[in-house]
């Protein structure tokens, strides 16, 4: 699993600071999985592909499978499954993926986020 997590969600207190560090400790955790991999996509990435709203890219093997995207909506999902949409949203996953931080600066990142949300100094 390859996931890119905007900045705002590590900001935007959702329950409360022990809810906020229980959720970036837990993202530590799972960035730590062999399978896992996590970016942060800072702030400073400015304007990016995904600015219109989230999307799962779902791949298959083996690798001559058909792509199949999942767009996430308020009040249902979308299902695209045509070559031109799908080479879309993989390429506009590449270029998230490429504007985010790097696996050890996102390491980085969510420790500097946990440290804040326990109080512990740098």
């Amino acid at each position: 699993m390859w996931a890119v997590i905007g900045e705002a969600a590590l900001y935007q207190q959702v329950g409360g600071p022990e809810v906020m560090r229980e959720q970036v400790d837990h993202l530590l955790t799972l960035s730590a999985r062999p399978h896992v991999t996590l970016q942060v996509l800072p702030f400073s990435a400015g304007a990016h592909p995904g600015v219109d709203g989230a999307f799962t890219v779902l791949s298959f093997p083996p690798q001559d499978e058909q792509d199949v995207i999942l767009v996430d909506a308020m009040t249902s999902n979308l299902y695209l499954e045509s070559e031109q949409q799908t080479s879309r949203y993989v390429l506009a996953f590449d270029h998230i993926r490429a504007s985010a931080l790097g696996i050890p600066e996102t390491d980085e990142r969510l420790r500097r986020m946990l440290q804040t949300y326990t109080g512990t100094p740098d």
